[in-house]
């Protein structure tokens, strides 16, 4: 009898001895993620009356998960942290966005590309504002994103010695913050391997960066190994600034996924993206929860016998009105709402919550802009705001301005019915700096011929159903395009609109000025690469010399500053008092149609057209030719 005894108490100590060992891997574990914030500190308004987001409201959130969680939690973020509202502009001074990271109490974040919209020398100001600041900060994590040195740079490339002493500057405050590959967060007895990369497209959307790209899927396969055989981790989280796409050779946290084994989660920012179940690829979870604050996303995983992550729970939980505003975060805000106002503002004389205007009506929601490809009343009024700016800076003096022109990319925030203040006109506009090194990016003016407008116009019917944020949307021009033409031959008409409502016919050689923000003017540089060197756009100088340095183009007010995007449209928003109801619709600046009338498809071909249709009549021809070849034949032969 005591042996039965006995082993009966030994399999009972066992079992208790396994229910008290809290957070062993095979126990669920619970992820909280964000990625893409972009300085949404405060609430925003939705169309439907309601608001989205808040880091003050996320807060109440995160406390909330973190205290249902079953087992041990970590909470991550997925990068662009910055760059989307008025908090940004003490971004090097205060480090605003990384301090609030810290205060919600974020494990490991890494950088997105508008991380790296202050340059180099930004980036280093903004890391050591954060660790002079003496408060709590995430880890940072980055693995294949490095500063420029003689070494790494592109040996075909000019750098000059400012970018090496900002690029040493920024490598002096990585390490001085600490920034690693990855780190190892251990909880509850779980051992989290977090590592950090940013991908490709990110990378072709900092342009002005200053740092050295590894391909991610060898930068991956680097530190996992590394990871594998120092780190003793249950669990191996790539926070990836690459994200996703329908386009299966661009998703490319899918294909990092395949490429590298031993990966258990992938956060996924940058491409806005927001997934209601998780995509699994070679064993990765692949995770979004939206951009803006608007989700926090919550993943509970536990390890089955195999070692492999099985998912337990996912949930993306709305950051909405029904959501408690934390009081030590409305606090914290204030603070950094105070230091924007007598750091940046008063400069410009508007005030963060001054009402500059009155829309009647909703204006498109910024998840909805660049869907569509026909025009849109909030580009329209952005390319107007250009115009009106352009004008008032230049006074008398002023060049007319033939063409200003916004893209989609650049659009990062919309305007609901009632009131619209000076913070929502920024966020609208928010992106980048200027060569003052102050936050927002200028306007530039730059010249190109009639020809290369219907280019920039093909580039709007023909490369942005693969890119939307090539959408175009503007004020002085007027073009139509036909989506079932022959790709890069799309257009089908494109003339001048003149100050008084008429109209002209565009030349081919005649230069045209052009106004548009500094980040757009860079891109226009790109079209050749976009569409496979079929089309052309060359920014010239008015003297008809090609542009080699953008910031040299940039519109200057009368005192010698920057004339910023979004200053222009909050100073036009302010002349309106209220906006007119020709913006509550399309205008016809930009007509679109998808007719399958022959004569519609191929009136005013271009050289790409009717090369494909000399190449079709050539296989008609070919095949018509084999055919009665054949049927000659068999007539021979039957004659036998």
């Amino acid at each position: 009898m005591k042996r039965p005894v006995i082993a009966l108490l030994a399999l009972i100590l066992l079992l208790s001895c396994s229910s008290l060992a809290a957070g062993a891997p095979e126990d669920p574990v619970t992820i909280l993620f964000t990625h893409d914030t972009h300085s949404h500190f405060l609430p925003s308004p939705e169309a439907d009356g309601g608001q989205s987001g808040g880091y003050t409201r996320l807060y109440t959130l995160l406390e909330r998960q973190r205290a249902a969680a079953p087992g041990p939690v970590i909470t991550l973020d997925g990068g662009d942290f910055s760059m989307g509202t008025l908090f940004q502009t003490v971004y090097t001074t205060e480090a605003a966005e990384l301090r609030m990271l810290g205060a919600m109490g974020y494990d490991v974040t890494t950088f997105g590309n508008h991380e790296y919209d202050f340059r180099a020398q930004g980036l280093a100001d903004m890391l050591n504002a954060a660790v002079d600041s003496g408060g709590p900060l995430p880890a940072i994590v980055q693995g294949n994103y490095r500063p420029l040195t003689a070494r790494n740079a592109d040996p075909d490339a000019e750098i000059s010695d400012e970018t090496l002493a900002a690029s040493a500057a920024a490598q002096a405050a990585l390490d001085r913050y600490g920034v690693t590959d990855y780190v190892v967060i251990e909880r509850g007895g779980v051992r989290f391997a977090v590592f950090g990369l940013l991908g490709q497209d990110a990378d072709a959307c900092a342009p002005m960066s200053g740092m050295a790209f590894e391909p991610i899927a060898d930068a991956a396969q680097r530190i996992v190994d590394d990871i594998e055989q120092n780190a003793d981790a249950d669990y191996v989280i790539c926070l990836s600034h690459s994200g996703t796409s329908s386009d299966p050779g661009k998703s490319e946290d899918q294909l990092l996924a395949r490429a590298v084994d031993g990966i258990d989660v992938i956060i996924s920012g940058h491409t806005h993206t927001t997934l209601a179940e998780p995509i699994t690829e070679n064993g990765a979870l692949i995770v979004s929860a939206g951009e803006y604050t608007q989700n926090l996303g919550v993943l509970t995983l536990s390890k089955n016998a195999s070692g492999e992550a099985v998912l337990e729970n996912y949930q993306l939980i709305p950051v909405d009105e029904t959501v408690p505003d934390d009081p030590d975060m409305l606090e914290l805000t204030a603070a950094f709402k105070q230091a924007v106002q007598t750091q940046y503002l008063d400069a410009y004389g508007m005030g963060f919550d001054e009402v500059l205007a009155e829309s009647p009506f909703d204006f498109t929601p910024i998840g909805e802009l660049g869907r569509s490809p026909g025009e849109d009343p909030l580009g329209n009024l952005i390319a107007d705001s250009y115009v009106y700016a352009v004008r008032q800076a230049e006074g008398g003096d002023s060049l007319p301005v033939d063409f200003a022109v916004v893209a989609a990319g650049v659009i990062r925030g919309s305007f609901t019915r009632g009131e619209i203040t000076v913070s929502d006109a920024f966020n609208v506009s928010s992106l980048g700096s200027g060569a003052d090194g102050t936050p927002g990016y200028p306007l530039i003016s730059v010249y190109i011929t009639g020809r290369e407008l219907r280019d920039a116009f093909e580039v709007d019917a023909s490369v942005s159903p693969l890119m939307p944020a090539a959408r175009l949307y503007g004020a002085g021009m007027h073009w139509e395009f036909n989506t079932r033409r022959m790709i890069f031959n799309k257009v089908t008409d494109a003339w001048q609109v003149l100050g008084d409502g008429t109209t002209a016919a565009l030349e081919d050689d005649r230069l045209y000025r052009v106004v548009t923000g500094l980040y757009s003017g860079q891109m226009l540089g790109t079209v050749n690469a976009q569409s496979f060197g079929l089309l052309t756009v060359t920014p010239r100088n008015a003297d008809g010399t090609e542009v080699t340095d953008f910031e040299q183009c940039i519109i200057y007010n009368p005192d010698g500053t920057e004339v910023k995007e979004w200053f222009a449209l909050a100073s036009y928003l302010r002349g309106l008092a209220v906006v007119p109801d020709r913006y509550a619709g399309p205008e016809g600046r930009k007509i679109v149609s998808s007719s399958l009338n022959p004569i519609e498809l191929f009136k005013n071909p271009n050289w790409i057209t009717l090369a494909v249709l000399a190449l079709a009549l050539a296989v008609i021809a070919a095949i018509v030719l084999l055919v009665l070849l054949i049927r000659r034949r068999r007539r021979a032969r039957s004659r036998l």
